[in-house]
């Protein structure tokens, strides 16, 4: 697999980590979107980092994670099932020159909801943003929330994502007390590229050589959207036939727009008598 997420543990050390790498996923989310780059690396970055929070879901569920800011980047939002079925958009001007990612973001907030059918509500943690890259953002996260040390390596290109997560559990230090600064020391060469076309189990190999490696089963990636026609009629009989018969009437068509998945409907007059009768119409 090309898109995947791979879970493993450094027995000897009791460190657990995963490893997710994207390509024809990753070129899906970027196709007609036209992002400057600094904004493509940060869509990249969260992306990875979604999926290695996601890949804990173990029921039914939905996780999103969206960053506000007040800067020229002013919303990235990333969402993926249980099944790792990944969408995402960002919100941004369109001319951005390269900066840090403190001046990309501004003043803002990281949101991370979690939505399972067995949940009477929703889990939502809000912090603000603290850190000089997304990586620092969520490792401040991670300390926060679960309490364990965590390293995020996170790498993107225009064809490519790559992401290491390492995290210390409690036990580490009476493992190995050079084992965490070891760890970090080895998955901090992740960057040479000549692994990215690697296995999963062949860059681990490479990364952590004298170490004893537990590799759990891959979970695969899919992009996440694909066309919904029952939603959008839904949608158009909760507004009611009078309301989007006044639309229809200004602007000649119904247009919704589906920004996180970068589609368009539009719907004519024809069309919308359909969606009021018992059979749906076709969108164009």
């Amino acid at each position: 697999m090309s898109n995947y997420v791979q879970r493993f543990l450094l027995e000897d050390l009791d460190i657990r980590g995963a490893l997710v790498h994207l390509d024809s996923v990753w070129q899906q989310m970027l196709s007609g979107r036209n992002y400057p780059p600094p904004v493509s690396q940060l869509l990249g970055e969260i992306s990875a980092t979604t999926l290695l929070m996601g890949d804990n879901l173990k029921q039914t569920g939905r996780l999103t994670i969206q960053l506000n800011g007040s800067g020229p980047v002013s919303m990235l939002v990333i969402d993926c099932n249980e099944s790792l079925h990944i969408r995402g958009m960002a919100k941004c001007a369109k001319n951005i020159d390269p900066q840090s990612v403190p001046d990309l973001l501004g003043h803002g907030q990281l949101l991370i909801t979690l939505d399972m059918p067995s949940m009477r509500e929703s889990y939502q943690s809000i912090v603000p943003l603290d850190g000089n890259s997304i990586a620092e953002i969520f490792q401040h996260y991670f300390k926060q929330s679960e309490q364990l040390p965590s390293r995020l390596f996170l790498i993107t290109t225009n064809q490519t994502i790559f992401g290491l997560l390492l995290q210390k559990l409690p036990a580490a230090d009476q493992q190995d007390p050079d084992g965490w600064a070891r760890a970090e020391a080895l998955a901090a060469t992740v960057n040479d590229q000549t692994l990215w076309d690697l296995t999963a189990e062949e860059i681990l190999a490479r990364l952590f050589y004298e170490e004893a490696v537990r590799i759990f089963d891959p979970q695969s990636v899919h992009y996440g959207c694909y066309e919904d026609p029952a939603k959008i009629y839904a949608m158009l009989r909760s507004l009611g036939r009078e309301e989007v018969d006044s639309i229809l009437k200004e602007f000649g068509e119904v247009i919704i727009s589906d920004d996180i998945c970068n589609r368009e409907y539009r719907l004519d007059a024809l069309a919308i008598d359909a969606v009021f009768r018992e059979a749906g119409p076709t969108i164009h």
